[in-house]
């Protein structure tokens, strides 16, 4: 499996994802990778209704998504994934799938999170993965489109003092 993009968006899949970010990559699979929805049928069948027809969508847990990564049937398969937090993206290496650079672009605000962009917030929960995610060298990039501006993650948890 090739990552073309791994984003992490705690709405997983949706319209920026199926209609701009897959596109954008050029990817034509979409796996969300997501220990509660993979075993929720309605949010997944939610899920799965949401991306577009030409790109197979897949709702997966975590462990199941390592696995179809080092399985060479799926050698060939060019992959835009999505994953609800940086906690998932660190499980995912720990598992064994590489992973350098991580778009950081939706993650809701909830209380006790600070606000990071329009559409990113963070825990401190969250905070010490991304900093477990620096340190091993993953790339972490705020993008909420593929139009808008990038700009480094790691100096924007700087700039608000959270590191």
């Amino acid at each position: 499996m090739k990552i073309k993009w791994l984003r992490i968006d705690s709405r997983l899949i949706h319209g920026q994802v199926a209609n701009n970010w897959v596109n954008h990559v050029g990817a034509g699979t979409i796996i969300a990778a997501n220990d509660s929805a993979a075993k929720d049928d309605l949010r997944k069948t939610l899920l799965l209704q949401v991306a577009p027809g030409r790109t197979k969508s897949y709702v997966m847990t975590i462990d199941k998504t390592a696995r179809c990564y080092k399985n060479p049937s799926y050698d060939n398969l060019e992959v835009l994934l999505v994953v609800e937090t940086p906690k998932d993206v660190l499980r995912l290496m720990d598992a064994g799938v590489e992973v350098t650079q991580v778009n950081v672009g939706g993650i809701t605000f909830k209380e006790g999170m600070t606000l990071i962009s329009e559409a990113v917030s963070v825990s401190p929960e969250d905070v010490e993965a991304f900093k477990e995610l620096d340190k091993r060298g993953v790339k972490l990039i705020l993008q909420q489109l593929p139009n808008t501006t990038a700009s480094d993650f790691m100096n924007r948890l700087k700039s608000k003092n959270l590191l």
